[in-house]
């Protein structure tokens, strides 16, 4: 039985090509939808006022052909001719298998599992509290596939673009220590 793949793939973007690059992604990521093993993606900017130029994006496929298929297919030919002179070398693509979507941290290795663990149930935690604090009485009456469902959906949206983010930034140098040097 085939599973979802997950690839994550980063850019570094030109000095001055940033809003170009952003709008040529947009279109791209929503014409990817006509590829019927797109199953989802998501585009990771840079943190505002960071300087970096590393742009990324997450994508699900239903399975290993689709993804094969997607990628030598001509819309993505044609992706790649046109984002060509506003990108500094290759794209990077990464089959991920897990927490490590959240984690990622261009040119270092993933953290331990357990850390990724850790601070993922600190956002599942905090973020399912709050929410059930502020969401709940509003939806408490909705009946119970609805409403679970419903809340479930915020849930992911919340832990996606907002608590695992800033988790990450937030632990990131409990997550990846800087190694020791020695003189």
């Amino acid at each position: 039985m085939s599973q979802p793949v997950h690839i994550a793939i980063t850019r570094r973007v030109r000095p001055g090509c940033e809003a170009e690059f952003e709008q040529a992604l947009r279109e791209f990521i929503q014409a990817s939808f006509t590829h019927s093993g797109v199953l989802g993606v998501g585009m990771v900017l840079p943190l505002s006022g960071s300087g970096s130029r590393e742009y990324g994006v997450l994508r699900t496929f239903l399975n290993e052909q689709e993804r094969d298929d997607f990628y030598k297919s001509p819309l993505f030919k044609a992706w790649q001719e046109r984002v060509k002179p506003l990108t500094e070398g290759d794209p990077v693509y990464r089959k991920l298998h897990g927490l490590e979507a959240w984690f990622r941290n261009s040119g270092q290795p993933d953290p331990p599992q357990w850390k990724m663990a850790m601070v993922t149930y600190i956002g599942v935690d905090v973020v399912t509290t709050l929410l059930l604090w502020v969401l709940g009485p509003l939806i408490q009456n909705w009946p119970f596939l609805i409403r679970n469902s419903a809340f479930n959906v915020v849930v992911v949206a919340c832990l996606t673009w907002l608590a695992m983010p800033l988790l990450a930034r937030a632990f990131r140098s409990w997550l990846q220590p800087e190694p020791e040097t020695f003189r």
